[in-house]
């Protein structure tokens, strides 16, 4: 199993997957469109990549406002996933994309890459941070869960709950 991300954007959409265990994002690749709302060629690339990366649920970038507030990039980004979830039958879960472009701009500086040249990267390392993200909570929540059902034993010992 691997988790897609998706970085969604007026013209382009940005693509990360997951390794199989879940615990790294890698960017893939980027999928372009000359119209905003021309999305067919945009969900068929996507669906090849489900395929292929064996995909078994989707993490889009929620853009929300700095303030918290939802302009109208959320409404499209909905209705984007709607889209998504009909026509792959997979569950897409809305994350917190607010300063994914800005992280991803400072590691692209970082790493020396030309400012002409950061726009061929900047969505698909925006996607795996995405990603990243929700694997980081997704595997936190994992090991919180762990802890709690840890017990003390009639022996003292600390062991798992029978729960």
């Amino acid at each position: 199993m691997r988790i897609m991300g998706l970085d969604f954007g007026s013209k382009t959409v940005g693509v990360a997957v997951s390794d199989s265990l879940l615990l790294t994002a890698q960017g893939l690749e980027i999928i372009r469109r000359k119209e905003e709302n021309k999305l067919r060629q945009t969900l068929a690339r996507i669906e090849e990549l489900i395929v292929e990366y064996q995909v078994e649920e989707i993490v889009l970038g929620m853009p929300k406002n700095m303030n918290g507030t939802e302009g109208v990039r959320v409404e499209l980004t909905q209705e984007f996933r709607e889209k998504l979830m009909r026509r792959t039958g997979l569950p897409v879960v809305l994350w917190d994309e607010r300063l994914t472009t800005v992280a991803a701009q400072n590691a692209m500086k970082e790493a020396g890459i030309r400012r002409e040249k950061r726009k061929e990267y900047v969505d698909r390392i925006a996607a795996a941070l995405i990603l990243q993200g929700y694997l980081d909570r997704r595997h936190m929540e994992a090991a919180e869960a762990d802890s709690r059902s840890e017990c003390m034993c009639e022996d003292g010992e600390i062991g798992k709950s029978d729960i």
